[in-house]
């Protein structure tokens, strides 16, 4: 399979940037191995409805985070660089399908499981 396109068409053989996708809202990402993810982790629906009120209201994700999740990693609610298939399931389906956002203007989703309510965000792809 040749790298580059020589017509550059409107096929995946773009490699000059990734800058093509912004705002399709998931659809058009691209795959990724490896996400840089922050998460909101809370045992309750209740507590996970403020969270969510909290950045309706323009709150940064990781002072949210800070305030309300109950996970151990309490940095900004980072997890860090995760490799696909290193997160439940139900989180990475969610996590994977989420346009990278910066903690200032988060996109955000939602999952529910065996841990509780996660809020996630994601920060980068690779």
């Amino acid at each position: 399979m040749p790298a580059k396109n020589p017509k550059g068409g409107k096929g995946k053989g773009n490699d000059a940037s990734d800058g093509g996708d912004k705002g399709k809202g998931g659809k058009g990402l691209k795959p990724a191995t490896s996400i840089n993810v922050r998460h909101i982790l809370c045992e309750k629906y209740s507590k996970k409805e403020e969270a969510l009120e909290k950045l309706r209201n323009g709150a940064k994700f990781d002072d949210v985070a800070r305030e309300y999740s109950e996970d151990k990693a309490r940095q900004g609610g980072s997890l860090g660089w995760k490799p696909r298939g290193s997160l439940h399931a139900d989180f990475e389906k969610v996590a994977y399908e989420l346009e990278p956002s910066t903690t200032a203007n988060p996109k955000y989703a939602e999952a529910k499981t065996s841990f509780g309510y996660h809020i996630i965000m994601v920060e980068g792809r690779k």
